[in-house]
């Protein structure tokens, strides 16, 4: 927090980093010193699409890109800190881009923190459930903004021999 006090903004492209970074007010609620500090910080705490979008609200990028992809809302963007539409919202502004809706694209995909690391055969079975509604899209290209669920999707999929591409939607 004190590292942070000189800055109007700070910006995260990586949605558990950022779902942590706005639980600071909360988690500091009864520290005299930092509470009111707290609550600041966190009123400066964005993910990279909101502020993409707040930029560049008008703009399309200069360059088509000609691919059908589909999005999956990470647990830590989408419940914990309320951010579905403005990613999709960016990506359908890319000439050429086809974005397909994804099946359950909310639920779980068995990463959560360390959750994979501590119950593995449930996440392998949120993994394989999540790769089975990607596949149903017919899309080859998964889009999410989460590092932990990159890693489990892509992880599951290599384990199965699944052919996906997992992208950062920046």
């Amino acid at each position: 927090i004190n590292a942070f006090a000189n800055v109007d903004l700070i910006v995260t492209d990586i949605a558990g980093c950022g779902a942590m970074l706005k639980e600071y007010d909360h988690l500091l609620r009864d520290d005299s010193k930092y509470a009111e500090k707290a609550a600041q910080f966190v009123k400066r705490v964005r993910d990279i699409s909101e502020v993409l979008f707040d930029i560049l609200p008008d703009s399309t990028p200069p360059h088509s890109i000609d691919q059908r992809v589909t999005y999956h809302d990470a647990c830590h963007l989408a419940h914990a800190q309320q951010i579905t539409s403005v990613p999709r919202a960016l990506l359908q502004k890319i000439k050429g881009l086809t974005l397909t809706d994804l099946p359950e694209s909310d639920m779980c995909c068995g990463a959560g923190g360390t959750y994979n690391l501590l119950q593995p055969k449930m996440a392998r079975q949120l993994a394989q459930r999540k790769l089975k509604h990607i596949a149903s899209t017919g899309c080859d290209i998964c889009v999410m903004g989460n590092v932990g669920c990159a890693m489990q999707i892509q992880s599951e999929a290599n384990r199965i021999g699944m052919k996906i591409e997992i992208l950062h939607p920046v």
